[in-house]
């Protein structure tokens, strides 16, 4: 989907959190700067000619997005820090930045808060040709490090494989609940488990494959992170128990009347919520940077995903799940020996 960074403050945070893509611009720009403590640094001026604007420009969009600019990397040095600043410039030979003694704080931008405030300003044509490069390199970073797509990004979270084999077996005791006690066709499986995806991410089957682009043949649990399937599970599990029980205190099966009767007891218990709206949280807030994919029926669950997510689904530690497979070998026996 087209996004408008100046418009987003979502959109701007997932880039500014993702340190993969930013590394991918910073070497793509190559800005020259002060280097300064653990990267580069501008001053206002150096961002005013940069862009092409005039410094009251700079100084606008600080005092409206103060916080944010903040957030991610914009300081005001005073003091001894401003000294170390001054004996960095002078130390590189910076002849384009004149930081006299009588200055007693000084506003600076690392590389991070400089995006952002390309990514908010609306005067510059530099500024929206780096918007452009920005999405670019972001689109570029993300399927380089997930070999081409992100529809199964969350198999490479290390704890994809055991809560999908978790699930797997939880989901045996749910379709052997509604197989042995409840009194419908076989189109009682499909219509429960459509009943939990509602209950958790407020979507059937149907409706989430549209949103993810699924192909007919795609597994629809095997793009879910981890924290969906621990969910699912638990509803699965919870309800064919329930199911059970209720199945033999009646000493008969249950009718589709009795079971959505029974069902929606157990999904409105209060225990449910946080946990809900967490596994909503990272579904929909992932699904977004990640995929590209909006849940328009989770849009209020929204919010940046954090460095850690990057890391988890980008970095070192995230890897194909054929390689996880390989050597989850010795966890798969051990499991397979308890049952």
């Amino acid at each position: 989907m087209a996004k408008d960074l100046t418009n987003s403050s979502l959109e701007r945070q997932n880039i500014l959190n993702n340190p993969y893509a930013v590394q991918e611009i910073e070497k793509a720009t190559n800005l020259q700067g002060v280097r300064f403590e653990d990267g580069v640094r501008f001053v206002k001026e150096q961002v005013a000619d940069f862009f092409g604007i005039d410094i009251r420009t700079v100084e606008r969009y600080l005092e409206a997005h103060g916080d944010e600019l903040e957030h991610n990397g914009y300081e005001v040095l005073k003091g001894k820090k401003l000294q170390a600043f001054r004996e960095a410039i002078n130390a590189q030979f910076v002849t384009d930045i004149d930081v006299g003694s009588k200055v007693r704080n000084l506003g600076i931008f690392d590389f991070r808060s400089l995006l952002n405030i390309a990514m908010l300003l609306t005067e510059s044509e530099t500024a929206r040709v780096l918007r452009q490069t920005i999405l670019d390199v972001v689109i570029d970073t993300i399927n380089q490090r997930t070999g081409g797509g992100t529809k199964y990004i969350n198999q490479r979270d290390e704890d994809f494989i055991q809560a999908s084999f978790a699930e797997e077996n939880y989901r045996k005791e749910f379709t052997n609940a509604l197989r042995d006690h409840v009194d419908m066709g076989t189109f009682k499986y499909p219509l429960y488990t459509d009943k939990i995806y509602l209950s958790i991410f407020r979507e059937n089957a149907k409706e989430y494959r549209k949103i993810l682009k699924l192909h007919e043949k795609d597994n629809v649990r095997d793009t879910f992170y981890s924290e969906i399937l621990d969910l699912i599970a638990s509803f699965e599990f919870g309800f064919a128990k329930l199911i059970e029980e209720s199945a033999k205190r009646k000493g008969s099966q249950l009718t589709s009347y009795e079971t959505d009767h029974l069902y929606k007891e157990f999904e409105s218990q209060a225990h449910w919520k946080p946990l809900i709206e967490r596994a909503r949280n990272k579904m929909a807030s992932r699904d977004l940077a990640f995929r590209d994919a909006l849940h328009q029926q989770l849009e209020e669950y929204i919010t940046p995903v954090q460095k850690m997510d990057f890391e988890r689904f980008l970095g070192e530690k995230s890897k194909e799940l054929a390689e996880r497979l390989e050597e989850a070998k010795d966890v798969f026996k051990r499991l397979k020996e308890r049952e």
